[in-house]
C-alpha cells in the first residue's frame, strides 16, 4: 500500500506551528497524487488550506491511533516522528501525570517541579526483580536493569544522567544511588551504603547554586562508582568530578545564587562554634550578595548546614576538619570584602588595619603585610634579574578574585579527594556501576569557555550514544537473521576533530596561551585562518570579529572569544600561594601540597597531616610544580573526558535524559518549544530516527496471532501459527520490504502497524456495524410487534370502551326520563303542600290575634276590679283601725285608773298574817303542781326524745330537702310577717318596690351585660389555657422525644465509644505483638548473620560442636551441664581467636540492646494481655483475706498430719516389736537375715519420716513468715521455694559461664584458678568467694521477689480501696433515694436492699468455701507426693545401706516393703545417655514424608512432653531443662537446614503448637484444666512450673510461623503477577497492545507460565499440608488470611506500576480470578477467616476499571465505592487507565480532578502501595487434645525402642 493512500478523508495528520510546535488536523478531503494542497481542519473546527513545498513535495506527518497515545515506550508507536513523540510525552506527562517514558534504550525524564510519592522504599521493592518492560517506566527500572546485567553479564555497567541545568539530573543520579543501596545492601557492618548517599549533601552544598533555571543546579559534572563483591553487595564508592565552575565563587548573575554552603554558613553565623568566624548577614559580604537573591523559597540553609554536617560525620570527616573547612569558606567571604583602592593609575594599595584583611589573615594564619603586598604587587622574573611590579586596581582585584576562585578549587578537590577515602574499602571489588551525572548541551545569549567545554563533553557522550544505539540495532537483526541494511544516522566525529583534533580549537587555544603576548582577539584571527574554510561546521559571525559559531549535533552555538585564554590559563599569582604555603594553619597547608605529596584517594594517607611541605630537591620540585602548573584547563578537561569515554567504553551503558518542561519552574506544566529543543540536544529523536530508519515495529508470532487474529478467515488459521502470519502478512501487506520475518519476531517498518490496526479497526468497525444493524433490526421488529400487539390491544380496550359509553347514555337518557317525570310531580306537589300551609298560615296568625286582643280586654277588666277591691279594703280597714285605737286608748286608761285603786288594797293585805298562810298554802300548791308538770314534762320529754329518735333518722334523709324549703319558708315567713307588719304601709311599700324594680332591672341588665363580658373573658381565657396546656403538652412529647433521642444517641455513642476503645486496645495489642514478632525475626536475622560470620570466618581446621550455642539460645538455656559449657567455651574460645574483636563486640552490644528490647516488648505485650484479665485481681484479693483462715486451718491440718505420723511411728514399733518377737522365735531360720535387713530398713525409713517431718515444719514456717508475699496459684511453686532459689542460682552462673565463652574471656577465670589454689590448697577461698556470690544472689532473688509481692499488695489493696470507694458511693445513692421515697417505700427498699446485701455475702463466702476446698485438695495432693517421696528416699537409703556382700548371700532381695504407687500412665522414660538418641531420631532425622505422613498428627509433641512427664515426676530437674533445651535447639537446627522446605516447617508448626498446648493444658492451671477431662487432670504435672519456658516455646513458635509465611511468599511470588495479572483466564476479553523496543510480558499462556490453576494448585497444597500435620484450624485461618494479603498486595502493586494492566477488559480478568479465590474459601470453609477482606483493595480497583468515569454521578459512586482504596492509588488508577481499543475512552483530567476534590479530606497514609513485607501478628489459641496419653502408641519406625512407657 503506497503512503499516499493513507492521506484519506478523516485521516489525522501533524501541521507546524509558532506556538505548539505541531498542531494536530483532519484532513476533510482524500489526497490524489499531484494534488498541490491539502483540505484541513484543526481541532477548534477552523478550516485550513495547508500548501505543499513544491520542491520536496513532502506531505505531514500522519497521527498515530488513539489507542498508541500515551504509550510507555516512544518505540511502540507506529510512526516514530517529532510530533509522535512530542504529543505522546505531553499526554503522559500532563494527563496522565506520568514523569518517565522509555524512548528505546533511553529513559526520557521530565522534571514536574513537584514532590512524588514514587520513590519510597515500597516503589523500590516493587521494581527489585522484575524485568524492565514489565513495570512502567521509572528511574529504579533502569537501575534494576543494570544491576541485573552487572550480576548476569559479569560486566560493569553505567547509568549517564544528561539534561539541561534543571531538568532533575541530579536527583535521578541520587535515586539511583538510593535504589542499589537499598536493594544490594552492604557486605559489611561500616554501612556503605549510608556513606554513598551521605555524598550526596555534602556534594550539594559545594557543587550545586542557584541559578535562573534551576534552584539547585549542579555546577560540576561527576562520576561515581559504585563497587560490589562478588555476591553484588556494595562494598565501597568512588567518585571523580569534572570542570567546577569556579568563576561562580566570585561573580554571580542576576536571580542566582553562590555555592550553596556560603549561604548556609551565614545562617548559621549565631552558633556558638561560628562566633570567630565572624559571620553575618550573606548580603553583607560581595561573592554573596551580587544576584540579589540571597534565599530559596522553602530552604532552611541552617537546617541544610546541620545536614551538611552530619554527612561529613558520618563520611569520617571529624569536628576539628569541619571546623577548618568552614574556617577556609569563612576566609574566601572576607577576601572578597578587601577593599582595594587607587594609588596612581599604574598602582594600587590596600588601606592599612582593613578589617576583612586582618580576618582573613587570621583564619588562614597568615602575615597581614606580606598578604597585602602581593595582592597589590606581581614578581616578574627574566633570566637575569627578578622585578616587583606595582598593580593597577582592576588588575588587583582580578587576582584577589583569582586567588579566591584558587583557594575554594583546592578546598573542594580536598573534600572529594576525603570523600573517597570515607567510601572506599580494604575488599576485593568483584564490580561496579558507574553513575555520571554531567551537565548537558548548553545556549546562552553570551557563552564563554564554560559552555564551549560542556557542549565538547556532550559531543563526545553523543557520539557514544550514537554507536551504542547503532551497535544494539544492529545485534538485534543479526540474532533475528534478518537481512541488515546500513542505517545513515549522524556522526559527530568532524564537529569532535574540529575542537580536539591537531592544530583544533584546543590545541590552538593552548598555542596562544603559551605565547607571551597572546590575547583573545589573536587567537580568533588563528581560528578564522585554519577554519573558516576547510570546515562546514566553523563559522564566523557577520557583526563580530572576536567570536565564532560551532555547528553542534543539537544547533549552532555563537562563543564569545573574550576571556577564553585567561580562564584556560587559570592563573594565580604564586607569591600569594607562596604565602597561603607558608601558612601556619595545617589545614591550609595541606590543600596546597604538590600532587605527589598529596593523599591519594585510593590509597593510604602518606603521613599524619601537619606541615609536611616540599621533598628533599626544593629546584626539581619547584620545576615539577611550575610544570603543572603550565598545563592548561582545557588540556586537563580533554584529558579527564578521554579517560571518561574509556571507563564508558568498557562498560554497559544505560541512558537517562532529563528534560526540563518549562523555564519558570511550574509543577506539571508543558513548554512544546522548550521540550522540543532539549530532545534534539540529547539524542532522542535521533535515537528515534535510527530506529525509524530500520524496523521500529517488533511483534513475536504469538502476539501477532493474538492481536490479528480478526483480520485472518477460518481456513487461514493453520497449526503453525509462524507459517499463519507468513500467509496473512502477505495478502494483507503486498509490499514485502515493508516487513521482515526474524526466529521469533516480526519487524515491520514505520507506519505498518499504524496500517495493520487501520485494517484491524475497520474489520472490527464492519463488525460492529454488522451487529449494531442486527441488533437494531431486532430491536425495531421487536417494537414493531409491541407497539403493534399494544395497538390492537388500545382498539380492543378502546371499543369495548365505546360500547360501555354508549349502554351507560341509554341507560342515563331513560333514567332522566324517569327522573324528571317524579322531579316535576314532586315540584308540583310541593309547590301546592306550600301554599296550603301558608293559607293555613295565615288563619291561624289572624285568629290567635284576634284572641289575644279579646284576651288582653278581658284581663284588663279583671286587674281593675281587683284594684278597685283592694283599694276599697284598704280605705275600709284604715277607717275601722283608726276607730279601734281610740276605743283601746279610752279602755286603756280606764283600766289604769282601776288598777291603781287595786293596788293599794293589795299592799295593805300583803302586811297581815293571814296573808302569808294563804300564801304558803298557794306557793305549796303550786310547788305540787310544779312537780306534776315536771313529770308531765319527764313523760313529754321521754316522748319527745323518742319522737327526736325517729326524727333524726328522717332528718339526714330529709335535711337537703328541708334546707331548700327552708329558704323558701322563710322567705314566706318574711313576706307573711311583711304582709302582717306592712299592711298599714303597703301601698307606700309598693310605690317603692317599683322604684327599686326598675333599679333592679337596671342592675339586672348590667349584670347580664357584665355576665357576658365575663364569659366572653372566660372563654377566651380557657382557650388560651388550652392552648397553652396543647402547647405545653406539644413541648413535653418533644421534649420525651428528644430525651429519648438523646438517650438513643448516648447509648449508640457509648457502644461505639466502647467498641472503639476494644478496637484501639486490640489494634495496640496487635501492634505490639507484631512489634514484639517482628523483633524476633530480627534476632533471629542477626542470630542467622552472626552464624554466617562464623561458618565464613571460621577455619578448615576448626571443627564446631553442637554445644556452639547462638545468643537467642544461650538467652533460653537454662540447663547446660557444667562439661558442656567447658566444651562451649572452648569451641567459642578457637572462634573468638579467629574473629575481628571489634567485630564481636558489636555483635555482642547489638545481641544485648535486641535482648533488652526484646524484654522491655515481652513485658509490654504482657501488661497489655493482663489489662483483659483485670477482673480477677478481686478473686486475689478476697483469696488473701481468707488467707489467714485456711493458715489456721493447714495449721490444724499439720497437727492432723503429726498425729498421724505419731500413729505410723507407733505401728512401726509395733511391726518392729513382732518381727523381733517372729525372729527370736525363728532365730534358726535360713530367713533370719532378712529380717534383720528389713528392720534396718523399717528404721532408716523411721528416721527419713522424721526428717521430712522436719522438713515440712520448716516449709509451713517459711509459708506463714512470707504469707502476704504468696499468691495463691503459686502454692506449688511456694513448697520447692529453696529448690526454685538454687535454680536460680546454677541459671545464672550458667548464663554467665555462657556469656563468658561467647566473648572469649574464658582464659582468664581458668588461669585464676591456679592462683586461688596456690593461695590455697584446697580451695577454701575459692569456695567462700563462690558461697558468698550465690548468697548475693539468692538476697537480690529474695529482695526482688519481696519488692514484687509487695508491688502486688500495693495494687491489690489499691483495688480493694476503689472497690470500697465504689461501695461507699453507691450506698450514698442508695441512701438519696430511700430519703426521696415515703416511709413505706423506704422500709420496703432497705428491706430489699439488706436481703440483696445478704445474699451477696452469702455468695461471696460460698465461693471462698470453694476456693478452700480448692486449696485443701492441693495441700493434700502435695501431702501426698512429698509423703511418696519420704517413702521412696528411705527405701532408697535402705538399698544404699545393703552391703554388695549381702546383695550376694541373700538372692531374696525383693523384701522391701512393697511401695504402693498409682498407675500412672502417659509417661516415657529413658535413659540420660539415650537423649541425643531421642533428639536425633524425633527431630533431626525425622522426614515428614514418609515415616511423618501416617502418624498421629503432632505425635513427636506428644512423644517429647510424655518423656517430660516422667521426668516431672521423677522430680529430675537437671532431666527437665536438658530435654527442653535439647528440643528447642534441635528444631531450631532443622529448621534452619530446611528453612526452604515447606512440609518441614508446617510439620514442626505444627508439633512445636501442639507441645505449647500440652504444656498448658497439663500444667495444672484451673484455667486450662477445666477443659480436661478427669483422667487427663491426673496426668498433669506435679514438681515444676515450666510457665518460662512455654514463653520461650511460643517465641519459637512465632519464629517458625515467620519463617512459614516467608517460604509460603517466596513460593507464591512468582506465580502472583502471572496468574492474576498477566494470565487470561477468560480467554478473548483482553488483546495484545504493541510493544516497543522493551518487550513486555506476554498474557498468553506459554509452557512454564504461571495461571491462576497454578496459584490455586499450590494453595491447596499448602492448605493440605498443614491439615495433614494436624495444624490448629485458627492457625490455618490466619495463614490463609496471609497468602490472600500477599496475593492482593502484590498483584494491586502491579496493577498501579502497570500501565497496561489499567483497563476494562483487564478489570473483568482480575474480578473473575477474585471470585475463583472466594469459590477456593468456600469450598474449604474458610470464608469467616478474613481473608476475603484482604482482598477488598483489590476487588475495589478491578470495579474502578469497569464502572462509568464521565459524570459527577460517576465520581460519587466511585468515592463512595472505593473506601479499602486511598486517594492516591484512586488517582493513580484513573490517571493509568488505558483503552486497549477504539471503542473505550480515557478518562478526562477534569474527572481525575473531581475525584481528587471530592476525596480531599480523607485522612489517610500518603502510601501510594501497600506494604507486602507486613506480617499480621500470629496468636496461638488454645486448643486442648482430646487424646488421652495412656492410649498412645510409638510406632517402630521412628526407632524408639529405647522408649518405656511408665
Amino acid at each position: 500500500m503506497a503512503a499516499s493512500e493513507l492521506y484519506t478523508k478523516c485521516a489525522r495528520v501533524w501541521i507546524p506551528d509558532v506556538e505548539e510546535v505541531w498542531k494536530s488536523a483532519e484532513l476533510t478531503k482524500d489526497y490524489k497524487n499531484g494534488d498541490t494542497s491539502l483540505q484541513l481542519m484543526l481541532e477548534d473546527g477552523t478550516n485550513l488550506e495547508h500548501t505543499l513545498d513544491p520542491k520536496t513535495r513532502n506531505l505531514p506527518y500522519l497521527r498515530n491511533p488513539d489507542i498508541l497515545v500515551g504509550e510507555n515506550d516512544l518505540t511502540a508507536l507506529s510512526y516514530l516522528h517529532e510530533p509522535a513523540v512530542l504529543h505522546n510525552l505531553k499526554v503522559r506527562f500532563i494527563d496522565s501525570k506520568l514523569i518517565y517514558t522509555y524512548c528505546g534504550i533511553v529513559l526520557v525524564a521530565i522534571n514536574p517541579y513537584e514532590t512524588l510519592p514514587i520513590y519510597g522504599t515500597d516503589i523500590i521493592n516493587a521494581y527489585s526483580g522484575q524485568n524492565m518492560g514489565d513495570m512502567d517506566p521509572h528511574i529504579f527500572a533502569v537501575a534494576e536493569e543494570a544491576y541485573k546485567q552487572m550480576a548476569r553479564d559479569e560486566r560493569n555497567q553505567s547509568i549517564i544522567v544528561s539534561g539541561e541545568s534543571g531538568a532533575g539530573k541530579t536527583v535521578s543520579a541520587k535515586y539511583a544511588m538510593r535504589y542499589f543501596a537499598t536493594v544490594s545492601g552492604s557486605a559489611s557492618e561500616a554501612n556503605i551504603e549510608d556513606k554513598v548517599l551521605a555524598s550526596n549533601p555534602i556534594m550539594e552544598a559545594i557543587g550545586n547554586a542557584k541559578t535562573t533555571r534551576n534552584d539547585n543546579s549542579s555546577r560540576f559534572g561527576k562520576y561515581i562508582e559504585i563497587g560490589f563483591d562478588n555476591r553484588y553487595r556494595i562494598i565501597g564508592a568512588n567518585m571523580r568530578t569534572y570542570l567546577l565552575e569556579k568563576s561562580r565563587v566570585v561573580f554571580q548573575a542576576d536571580e542566582e545564587r553562590n555555592y550553596h554552603i556560603f549561604y548556609q554558613l551565614c545562617a548559621s553565623s549565631h552558633l556558638p562554634e561560628f562566633k570567630n568566624l565572624q559571620l553575618s548577614n550573606a548580603n553583607n559580604f560581595l561573592y554573596t550578595r551580587q544576584g540579589r537573591s540571597p534565599v530559596i523559597e522553602g530552604v532552611d540553609d541552617s537546617k541544610e548546614l546541620g545536614t551538611t554536617r552530619n554527612a561529613f560525620s558520618l563520611l569520617g570527616i571529624n569536628e576539628s576538619y569541619q571546623m577548618g573547612l568552614f574556617q577556609v569558606l569563612a576566609a574566601i567571604l572576607h577576601l572578597g570584602n578587601v577593599d582595594i583602592k587607587d594609588r596612581d593609575s599604574d598602582s594600587s594599595l590596600i588601606p592599612p588595619n582593613n578589617h576583612h584583611l586582618t580576618k582573613f589573615c587570621e583564619l588562614v594564619g597568615v602575615t597581614y603585610e606580606d598578604m597585602a603586598q602581593w595582592l597589590c604587587h606581581r614578581k616578574l622574573k627574566t633570566a637575569t634579574e627578578t622585578y616587583i611590579k606595582t598593580l593597577p586596581r582592576l588588575q588587583a582585584t582580578n587576582a584577589r578574585d583569582a586567588l579566591s576562585k584558587h583557594i575554594y578549587a583546592k578546598l573542594f578537590n580536598w573534600i572529594v579527594e576525603h570523600v573517597n577515602k570515607a567510601l572506599i574499602t580494604n575488599m576485593k571489588q568483584h564490580s561496579f556501576i558507574g553513575v555520571l551525572d554531567i551537565y548537558g548541551f548548553e545556549t546562552f545569549e553570551i557563552n564563554s569557555f564554560e559552555q564551549f567545554c560542556i557542549n565538547y563533553a556532550n559531543e563526545k557522550l553523543q557520539q557514544q550514544f550514537n554507536m551504542h544505539v547503532f551497535k544494539l540495532e544492529q545485534e538485534e537483526y543479526m540474532k533475528e537473521q534478518i537481512p541488515w541494511t546500513l542505517i545513515d544516522f549522524y556522526d559527530n566525529q568532524p564537529c569532535i576533530n574540529l575542537i580536539e583534533a591537531k592544530m583544533g580549537i584546543l590545541d590552538l587555544l593552548d598555542e596562544e596561551c603559551r605565547m607571551p603576548k597572546g590575547s583573545d582577539d589573536s587567537w580568533a584571527q588563528k581560528l578564522y585562518n585554519t577554519h573558516l574554510k576547510t570546515c562546514s561546521l566553523f563559522e564566523k559571525p557577520r557583526m563580530s570579529n572576536c567570536a565564532f559559531i560551532i555547528q553542534h549535533f543539537a544547533d549552532k552555538v555563537e562563543y564569545q572569544c573574550e576571556g577564553f585564554l585567561e580562564k584556560n590559563k587559570d592563573t594565580v599569582n604564586e607569591e600569594q600561594i607562596n604565602v597561603l604555603k607558608a601558612s601556619k594553619f595545617d589545614l591550609l597547608v595541606e590543600l596546597f601540597l604538590d600532587e605527589g605529596k598529596a593523599t591519594s584517594p585510593t590509597g593510604q594517607p602518606a603521613g599524619s597531616g601537619g606541615r609536611t611541605r616540599l621533598s628533599l630537591k626544593p629546584e626539581k620540585s619547584r620545576d615539577n610544580s611550575s610544570k603543572e602548573h603550565k598545563k592548561t584547563v582545557g588540556c586537563q578537561f580533554r584529558n579527564s573526558l578521554q579517560m571518561l569515554m574509556e571507563t564508558l567504553n568498557a562498560t554497559t551503558p544505560h541512558y537517562v535524559r532529563c528534560i526540563k518542561p518549562n523555564d519558570f519552574k511550574q509543577a506539571f506544566s508543558f513548554d512544546p518549544k522548550r521540550a522540543v529543543q532539549q530532545l534534539r540536544a540529547c539524542g532522542v529523536l535521533e535515537t528515534i530516527r535510527i530506529s525509524a530508519a530500520g524496523f521500529p515495529s517488533r511483534w513475536t508470532y504469538q502476539e501477532f496471532f493474538s492481536r490479528y487474529r480478526v483480520l485472518m478467515k477460518q481456513k487461514d488459521v493453520l497449526s503453525d501459527k509462524k507459517l499463519t502470519c507468513r500467509n496473512v502478512l502477505e495478502k494483507l501487506v503486498e509490499d514485502q520490504d515493508k516487513y521482515q520475518f526474524g526466529k521469533t519476531k516480526i519487524f515491520f517498518r514505520a507506519g505498518q502497524v499504524a496500517y495493520l490496526e487501520k485494517l484491524r479497526a475497520d474489520k472490527l468497525r464492519a463488525a460492529c456495524i454488522r451487529i449494531q444493524k442486527t441488533i437494531r433490526c431486532w430491536l425495531a421488529r421487536k417494537k414493531y410487534m409491541r407497539m403493534r400487539d399494544a395497538a390492537i390491544t388500545i382498539q380492543r380496550f378502546t371499543r369495548g370502551y365505546q360500547a360501555r359509553c354508549l349502554a351507560k347514555f341509554m341507560r342515563r337518557t331513560q333514567a332522566a326520563t324517569v327522573i324528571q317525570k317524579y322531579q316535576k310531580m314532586y315540584v308540583a306537589r310541593k309547590r301546592y303542600r306550600e301554599k296550603q300551609k301558608a293559607a293555613l298560615a295565615i288563619q291561624t296568625i289572624l285568629r290567635a290575634y284576634m284572641a289575644r286582643q279579646k284576651y288582653k280586654a278581658l284581663l284588663r277588666e279583671h286587674m281593675v276590679v281587683i284594684i278597685q277591691k283592694h283599694a276599697r279594703g284598704w280605705l275600709a280597714r284604715r277607717w275601722y283601725k283608726r276607730c279601734l285605737s281610740s276605743i283601746v286608748y279610752l279602755q286603756c286608761c280606764l283600766r289604769r285608773m282601776r288598777a291603781r285603786r287595786e293596788l293599794k288594797k293589795l299592799k295593805i293585805e300583803a302586811r297581815s298574817v293571814e296573808h302569808f298562810k294563804k300564801l304558803n298554802k298557794g306557793m305549796e300548791n303550786k310547788i305540787m303542781q310544779l312537780q306534776r308538770k315536771i313529770d308531765e314534762q319527764t313523760k313529754e320529754n321521754k316522748s319527745v326524745n323518742e319522737r327526736l329518735t325517729g326524727l333524726e333518722n328522717t332528718y339526714t334523709t330529709e335535711s337537703e330537702r328541708l334546707r331548700g324549703e327552708l329558704g323558701r319558708l322563710r322567705g314566706v315567713e318574711e313576706e307573711a310577717r311583711s304582709k302582717g307588719n306592712q299592711v298599714n304601709c303597703l301601698l307606700e311599700e309598693l310605690e317603692k318596690l317599683r322604684k327599686e324594680l326598675c333599679t333592679t332591672q337596671q342592675e339586672k341588665k348590667t349584670i347580664e351585660d357584665w355576665a357576658q363580658t365575663y364569659k366572653g373573658e372566660m372563654e377566651k381565657m380557657v382557650s388560651e389555657l388550652k392552648d397553652q396546656n396543647g402547647l405545653l403538652k406539644k413541648e413535653k412529647d418533644d421534649l420525651n422525644r428528644l430525651i429519648q433521642e438523646q438517650s438513643q444517641q448516648m447509648t449508640e455513642k457509648m457502644a461505639r465509644t466502647i467498641a472503639a476503645e476494644t478496637q484501639q486496645l486490640e489494634t495496640d495489642l496487635n501492634e505490639e505483638r507484631s512489634r514484639y514478632q517482628n523483633l524476633l525475626t530480627e534476632h533471629l536475622r542477626l542470630e542467622e548473620k552472626y552464624d554466617d560470620l562464623k561458618e565464613h570466618i571460621s577455619k578448615p581446621g576448626h571443627r564446631r560442636t553442637d554445644s556452639t550455642h547462638s545468643s537467642n539460645e544461650s538467652e533460653y538455656t537454662y540447663n547446660s551441664e557444667f562439661a558442656e559449657s567447658e566444651e562451649g567455651s572452648r569451641a567459642a574460645e578457637d572462634l573468638t581467636r579467629g574473629m575481628d574483636t571489634s567485630l564481636t563486640l558489636k555483635l555482642q552490644k547489638r545481641l544485648t540492646e535486641l535482648e533488652q528490647e526484646k524484654q522491655s516488648l515481652r513485658n509490654e505485650l504482657e501488661n497489655k494481655e493482663e489489662q483483659f484479665q483485670r477482673t480477677r485481681a478481686r478473686d486475689e484479693s478476697e483469696f488473701k483475706k481468707a488467707r489467714g483462715a485456711e493458715l489456721e486451718y493447714e495449721s490444724l491440718k499439720r497437727q492432723e498430719l503429726e498425729s498421724e505420723n505419731k500413729k505410723l511411728k507407733h505401728d512401726l514399733a509395733e511391726m518392729r516389736k513382732s518381727l523381733l518377737g517372729g525372729a527370736a522365735a525363728s532365730s534358726g531360720a535360713p530367713g533370719s537375715p532378712a529380717y534383720k535387713v528389713l528392720l534396718d530398713q523399717l528404721n532408716s525409713s523411721c528416721e527419713e519420716l522424721e526428717v521430712r517431718k522436719e522438713e515440712v515444719l520448716i516449709l509451713r514456717s517459711q509459708l506463714v513468715s512470707q504469707k502476704e508475699a504468696m499468691q495463691h496459684k503459686d502454692e506449688k511453686e511456694t513448697m520447692t521455694e529453696v529448690a526454685v532459689h538454687v535454680e536460680d542460682i546454677s541459671k545464672l552462673k550458667d548464663a554467665d559461664e555462657l556469656k563468658q565463652a561467647y566473648i572469649g574471656l574464658k582464659d582468664t577465670n581458668r588461669s585464676a584458678a591456679p592462683d586461688f589454689q596456690k593461695l590455697n590448697e584446697d580451695g577454701e577461698l575459692w569456695l567462700v568467694n563462690q558461697g558468698l556470690k550465690e548468697t548475693i544472689r539468692l538476697l537480690e532473688h529474695q529482695l526482688q521477689t519481696q519488692r514484687r509481692s509487695y508491688d502486688s499488695e500495693v495494687e491489690s489493696l489499691r483495688g480493694e480501696l476503689q472497690n470500697v470507694k465504689e461501695e461507699n458511693n453507691r450506698q450514698q445513692q442508695l441512701l438519696a433515694q430511700n430519703l426521696q421515697l415515703p416511709p413505706e417505700a423506704r422500709i420496703e427498699a432497705s428491706l430489699q436492699h439488706e436481703i440483696t446485701r445478704l445474699t451477696n455475702e452469702n455468695l461471696d463466702l460460698m465461693e471462698q468455701l470453694e476456693k478452700q476446698d480448692r486449696t485443701i485438695r492441693k495441700l493434700k495432693k502435695q501431702l501426698k507426693v512429698y509423703s511418696k517421696r519420704i517413702g521412696e528416699m528411705g527405701a532408697g537409703q535402705a538399698e544404699g545401706q545393703t552391703s554388695p556382700g549381702q546383695m550376694v548371700d541373700e538372692p531374696v532381695h525383693p523384701v522391701n516393703i512393697p511401695r504402693r504407687e498409682k498407675d500412672f500412665q502417659g509417661m516415657l522414660e529413658y535413659k540420660k545417655e539415650d537423649e541425643l538418641k531421642l533428639v536425633k531420631n524425633l527431630i533431626l532425622e525425622l522426614k515428614p514424608r514418609g515415616v511423618a505422613v501416617n502418624l498421629i498428627p503432632g505425635l513427636p509433641a506428644y512423644i517429647l512432653f510424655m518423656c517430660l512427664r516422667h521426668a516431672d515426676y521423677v522430680n529430675d530437674e537437671k532431666k527437665v531443662r536438658t530435654l527442653l533445651t535439647s528440643t528447642i535447639n534441635s528444631i531450631k537446627k532443622i529448621l534452619k537446614k530446611r528453612g526452604d522446605d515447606f512440609e518441614t516447617i508446617s510439620f514442626w508448626l505444627a508439633n512445636t503448637c501442639r507441645f505449647l498446648h500440652c504444656l498448658k493444658q497439663y500444667s495444672g492451671d484451673e484455667d486450662f484444666m477445666k477443659h480436661n477431662t478427669s483422667r487427663q487432670n491426673e496426668h498433669c504435672l506435679s514438681n515444676f512450673d515450666l510457665t518460662e519456658y512455654r514463653s520461650v516455646i511460643s517465641d519459637l513458635a512465632i519464629q517458625i510461623y515467620q519463617q512459614l509465611i516467608k517460604c509460603m511468599e517466596n513460593t507464591l511470588q512468582p506465580m502472583i503477577v502471572s496468574g492474576m495479572l498477566e494470565h487470561e483466564t477468560i480467554q478473548g476479553v483482553s488483546s495484545v497492545k504493541p510493544t516497543g523496543l522493551r518487550k513486555r510480558t506476554s498474557s498468553i499462556a506459554d509452557e512454564g507460565t504461571y495461571t491462576l490453576d497454578s496459584i490455586l494448585r499450590q494453595l491447596n497444597a499448602f492448605h493440605s499440608t498443614m491439615c495433614q500435620h494436624g495444624t490448629d484450624p485458627e492457625l490455618i485461618k490466619q495463614v490463609v488470611k496471609q497468602q490472600f494479603y500477599v496475593i492482593g498486595a502484590v498483584t494491586l502493586n502491579n496493577l498501579l506500576l502497570r500501565k497496561d494492566m489499567c483497563s476494562w477488559s483487564k478489570g473483568m480478568q482480575i474480578r473473575y480470578n477474585v471470585s475463583q479465590l472466594e469459590e477456593w474459601l468456600r469450598d474449604k470453609s474458610l470464608m469467616n477467616c478474613g481473608a476475603k477482606e484482604t482482598l477488598e483493595p483489590l476487588i475495589q480497583a478491578a470495579q474502578l476499571l469497569q464502572v462509568k468515569k464521565k459524570t459527577d454521578e460517576d465520581a460519587e459512586a466511585i468515592c463512595s465505592m472505593c473506601l479499602a482504596l486511598t486517594t492516591a492509588q484512586i488517582v493513580k488508577v484513573l490517571n493509568l487507565y488505558t483503552p486497549v481499543n477504539e471503542f473505550e475512552e480515557r478518562v478526562s483530567v477534569a474527572f481525575i480532578q473531581t475525584i481528587q476534590t471530592r476525596l480531599r479530606d480523607r485522612c489517610e497514609t500518603p502510601h501510594l502501595l501497600m506494604d507486602t513485607k507486613i506480617i499480621y501478628p500470629v496468636t496461638f489459641p488454645f486448643n486442648p487434645s482430646s487424646l488421652g496419653l495412656e492410649t498412645i502408641q510409638i510406632p517402630s519406625s521412628l526407632n524408639l525402642a529405647f522408649l518405656t512407657r511408665v
